[in-house]
């Protein structure tokens, strides 16, 4: 397995990067993904590619995309070794010089044999697995490692990682994070386990350095532990990931954090897929600056941007569809994963202007294919509404607490028009036309959209709808139309 961590990916010139990513992409493909993926070994027979021609990073336009329409059959994602081809492989062979017989199949049941899962939380279809051996283990500590360092955590903290217990990424990050950080990382399980309340006080008892979680779930929890009048003076850095974490909702939490008590709060955000079995993160900016992009991590991904109708590369810091390809995985493999995730400032090279680092970074906002969705509202047929947009347009909206948008046709009949409903909290708990004619006027403006209703709830009627405490994550778009008459996603007839 690798060494824990490795810094020449920091600051190597994006040449050497370039020439090192091809080299292990090379090796990668040829003793392990394609002698040993039933896929990829078809794909690759049926496509007339020959592994020993993929050289360069440049070379894997030579192969089909994977998407999730193609992960039915999850077991020929996996990467299983014949013994016999194992066994005449160069790198076997320098295995059992080095460590003996008995030695090399401990070596390589280690490096090759599954020993955990995760899954995709299967909100839009159904959950896939994904599986890890102990060398992707070894792999996902490492980057937990670096996340830690990029967001200037300190061994001495005492971090809570508030993700729920679940065969999910996120959970997973964080507590090899603190595994591999050597630090003090106290697990909650999120709302399922002991409820908000039970969070909060539990919490004010710790009186934590950092928290990391959904973005949706602690900023209930900030808020409740604010109107609780808790404590909460050591905080910081709060770390989110699962979900978009816009401008407004950084701006919120921070603002609670200075109710509980810590006034210099950095709200970072992280950015990983079950597929990739890893997350990246943003490095804190300096007082005043906006974040700088997620840092991917050079020597574990290779990441593409592409056209998302035409499937061609973009140049660096045009906007595009995220696509991955491991470099060093071993359990579940997937090869140029089109994630359906679109970022509107593309991939950079430049070094950080931040903190310097000359790894690739993914810059700008990050949506998904599938926010954007087919509404009959009126007479326009088929209007193509990016949701996505919209969050952003609330989360930034004054005064606006919580907010779930809710997707209905008019009088539950399939054959009736698309009503928008937005569901809110205002900060105040006191309901206004002010704040109403404000969410109106600001959707309207930046979206050309206006929502048929807007209805007001209390701060415990929020959480239910959004499922804090039940759901995975929670839910701020739910869609309500019967399927008989929901009309297709944009990734439905985009993402082949």
């Amino acid at each position: 397995m690798n060494p824990p961590n490795n810094p020449w990916w920091e600051k190597t010139s994006h040449d050497e990067l370039l020439h090192r990513q091809s080299k292990r992409l090379s090796r990668f493909l040829r003793d392990r993904v394609v002698p040993f993926a039933a896929y990829y070994r078809r794909l690759f027979e049926d496509n007339g590619i020959d592994p020993r021609d993929i050289k360069s990073t440049d070379d894997l336009v030579k192969i089909p995309f994977t998407s999730k329409r193609n992960l039915g059959e999850t077991r020929d994602f996996v990467i299983i070794p014949d013994e016999e081809v194992l066994k005449k492989q160069p790198g076997t062979l320098l295995k059992v010089l080095r460590h003996g017989p008995k030695g090399t199949k401990r070596v390589l049941q280690e490096e090759l044999r599954p020993v955990l899962m995760t899954s995709t939380t299967g909100r839009s279809s159904d959950p896939v697995p994904f599986l890890y051996t102990k060398h992707d283990l070894a792999n996902l500590e490492a980057g937990g490692i670096r996340l830690m360092e990029i967001a200037r955590s300190d061994p001495s903290f005492r971090h809570i990682n508030a993700f729920p217990f679940a065969p999910h990424l996120a959970f997973w990050q964080a507590h090899y994070a603190g595994l591999g950080f050597n630090t003090f990382m106290l697990s909650t399980g999120g709302g399922k386990v002991m409820g908000t309340d039970g969070n909060a006080r539990l919490i004010s008892k710790i009186n934590p350095d950092a928290i990391i979680g959904m973005p949706t779930f602690l900023y209930h929890l900030t808020q409740h532990a604010a109107s609780e009048n808790l404590r909460w003076t050591n905080l910081k850095r709060v770390v989110l990931g699962g979900e978009k974490v816009p401008l407004g909702m950084r701006r919120k939490l921070q603002s609670l954090c200075a109710d509980l008590g810590s006034q210099q709060v950095e709200i970072v955000s992280t950015y990983g897929f079950t597929e990739a079995k890893m997350a990246w993160t943003e490095c804190v900016p300096p007082p005043g600056e906006e974040p700088s992009g997620f840092h991917i991590y050079p020597d574990f991904a290779f990441i593409e941007i592409i056209d998302p109708e035409t499937g061609e590369r973009v140049p660096d810091g045009q906007p595009g569809e995220i696509t991955f390809t491991p470099l060093d995985a071993r359990g579940s493999v997937v090869l140029r994963y089109r994630t359906g995730d679109l970022i509107d400032g593309g991939l950079t090279h430049e070094p950080c202007p931040h903190c310097g680092r000359t790894c690739p970074r993914l810059v700008g906002k990050i949506s998904r294919v599938s926010d954007i969705k087919r509404l009959n509202i009126g007479k326009l047929k088929g209007t193509l509404v990016d949701f996505s947009a919209l969050e952003h347009v609330l989360d930034d909206t004054d005064g606006l607490g919580a907010w779930q948008i809710e997707i209905r046709k008019h009088n539950d009949d399939p054959l009736e028009t698309d009503e928008i409903l937005v569901h809110v909290v205002p900060l105040d708990g006191h309901p206004s036309d002010g704040l109403a004619d404000r969410i109106r006027d600001n959707l309207r403006h930046s979206t050309e959209l206006s929502p048929n209703d807007i209805i007001f709830h209390s701060w415990d009627e929020m959480r239910v709808l959004q499922g804090v405490g039940k759901e995975l994550k929670e839910e701020k778009l739910v869609d309500h139309r019967p399927k008989a008459g929901e009309p297709e996603t944009v990734e439905d007839s985009t993402n082949q």
